[in-house]
């Protein structure tokens, strides 16, 4: 059940995505009078599960059908030099029965069976279908490629926009309901960060208290690491023992921590004081009451020891206890004024039973015009982190390549459980990750058809459709290849 819910919050969020970019193209082509043939969501190679036309004035629909067959014939034939080639002749539509499809210019909606995308059939324009028919042709001034250079920017361009400003409603939205809650860095400070063997080889120790990065203070200590990480920091000022000092990272830290993927190399210290004792657990896939409830641990108590071992922070607590599988032990606590003993026996997991009552959040409220400008500042904040770390990607000192994730990577974002507003979270993120993925300079992406306009609008020059078919195969073969490398990681992960 867990899987499902994972999965249909993944299928959700990427057809939210995906009809919103195609819907920037479709409403920019459609402002500039150009054809869309076909706007789909998801790939209908050969058969769609639903499409509808307008044919001669009425709307038709048709379920799990065929694909219809297209407005030219194709033959072939030889030419002088003995290399085959194809000629594309119009059919007569006269000759086609009144409710055949063929015979509406207008746009056929439908949605495919291949539920990993979406698309928009713009006519006249050379895009990953590699559809040749039409561009054999004279050019039509409904196509794509008769409109002014200006006017295929801003259609290539629409999709993108559409995805930032998808994120910009979204964050709205959050913040006007939810407002925007997060753990301050001074909670955190008063007790220091938890280290794990990375954080203490690039320098951290248990108990600093970070003051800045780069010289930069974060109110909101979850951004700090992902910071040192994408920002490739160089120094960060910590307290340590009542006395401020400097910690100079490794050149190559972003590399180690990419390499690793390791997000708690700093993380909270809290003393481990019981927020609710857990009546059960499963024990060998059988439910039996808690080591905790059996013991007689009450909310309220704070751990401080296992036997001999001192654990005055629940982290101190966590590396402690997995030396006592199968075990019998004694746990100690703080009860009011009062240091209580607690004889407890573990099974195969190291698990007591008992939850650590965390840090006080903090939450900042907005009204509807306050959110506004702070659902901007919070898109294009996040669009500038995420081009940050695409930039890593293309780094290779960094290998942040090995840490690329695919569809596994995406649908492990999502939680267990559906909780709308983290829901609406992680869609923001994805259509901002969309929109920096789509402008990159690659053919076949909408970034590689931006360039070229680009290149048309400076120099007046316009490149050739055959040119243009053939970067539209490099790129197909670059995204193949992104996404081949992206979800092999995935399947490597899934065997580590």
């Amino acid at each position: 059940m867990t899987i499902l819910i994972k999965v249909l919050q993944f299928f959700l969020s990427l057809s939210i995505l995906i009809f919103i970019h195609e819907l920037g193209h479709f409403l920019a082509a459609k402002a500039f009078k150009t054809r869309v043939e076909k706007f789909y969501l998801f790939f209908d190679w050969g058969f769609s599960l639903f499409r509808c036309k307008k044919v001669n004035g009425k709307w038709r629909f048709k379920f799990f059908s065929k694909n219809v067959p297209e407005k030219y014939t194709v033959t072939e034939y030889r030419d002088a030099a003995g290399k085959k080639q194809k000629n594309y002749e119009p059919i007569d539509l006269n000759t086609l029965p009144e409710d055949d499809w063929r015979r509406s210019d207008e746009t056929e909606y439908g949605i495919g069976w291949f539920p990993l995308g979406g698309y928009n059939k713009i006519a006249g324009m050379v895009d990953e279908s590699m559809d040749k028919s039409q561009m054999k042709q004279p050019p039509q001034p409904w196509e794509f490629r008769s409109k002014p250079a200006w006017q295929r920017f801003i259609i290539m361009v629409a999709g993108v926009f559409m995805n930032v400003v998808l994120a910009f409603v979204i964050y709205i939205g959050l913040l006007t309901a939810n407002g925007e809650k997060y753990l301050p860095t001074a909670e955190v400070n008063k007790y220091g960060i938890a280290v794990d063997s990375l954080g203490y080889e690039l320098g951290f120790r248990d108990g600093d208290k970070i003051l800045s990065v780069d010289g930069k203070y974060y109110e909101d200590f979850s951004k700090i690491p992902l910071q040192i990480i994408i920002d490739k920091a160089k120094t960060v000022e910590v307290e340590r023992q009542g006395r401020n000092m400097t910690i100079e990272l490794p050149e190559d830290a972003t590399r180690i921590l990419l390499s690793t993927q390791d997000a708690d190399f700093i993380s909270t210290r809290l003393p481990f004081v019981v927020d609710s004792i857990a009546d059960s657990i499963a024990v060998n896939g059988k439910m039996e009451l808690s080591p905790a409830r059996l013991a007689g641990l009450r909310k309220g108590d704070q751990i401080i020891g296992i036997n001999e071992i001192e654990t005055p922070y629940f982290h101190d607590f966590r590396k402690a206890i997995v030396h006592f599988k199968n075990q019998d032990f004694q746990l100690r606590a703080l009860r009011a004024n009062d240091t209580m003993v607690f004889d407890m026996h573990l099974g195969e997991q190291a698990i007591i039973g008992a939850s650590v009552k965390s840090f006080d959040m903090a939450v900042k409220e907005y009204t509807f015009f306050q959110a506004i400008p702070a659902g901007f500042s919070k898109t294009f904040s996040e669009l500038g982190d995420y081009w940050k770390q695409v930039k890593l990607i293309f780094s290779p000192k960094t290998k942040a390549y090995e840490s690329v994730g695919g569809f596994i990577s995406i649908g492990k974002i999502f939680p267990d459980t559906w909780i709308w507003s983290v829901f609406w979270r992680m869609t923001a993120f994805l259509s901002i990750a969309l929109a920096v993925m789509n402008i990159l300079p690659i053919p076949a992406l909408d970034g590689g058809h931006i360039l070229f306009l680009l290149f048309e609008i400076i120099t007046r020059r316009k490149p050739s459709d055959k040119f243009m078919e053939v970067a539209e195969m490099v790129g197909l073969v670059l995204v193949l290849g992104l996404v081949i490398l992206a979800n092999g990681n995935d399947i490597i992960r899934l065997f580590k």
